[in-house]
């Protein structure tokens, strides 16, 4: 009789033991998780920050060609009037 009792409060500690211990594995897992996303989300926020700022930079370079191209046939222009004097 008193074997089983020393065997039912060591299998209940032991038990208690490692429900302790899983939990505490959780909380540090849960943790670890929980920063690497933050990392995650702060490296997506900059991604898209910068895909925007592309985006932008990409809608304007028509626009610059366009100006560019106006410019140089200007320059042209004014090229030959100056060999035409």
């Amino acid at each position: 009789m008193e074997n089983i009792i020393v065997a039912l409060i060591t299998g209940v500690l032991s038990l208690v033991g490692v429900v302790i211990t899983n939990t505490a594995a959780a909380r540090r897992t849960e943790n670890k998780i929980t920063t690497a996303q933050a990392v995650t989300d702060t490296k997506l926020e900059e991604l898209t920050r910068e895909v925007r700022e592309h985006n932008g930079f990409a809608r304007k370079m028509p626009v610059l060609e366009e100006q560019i191209k106006v410019a140089n046939h200007r320059i042209s222009d004014l090229e030959k009037w100056m060999e035409g004097k």
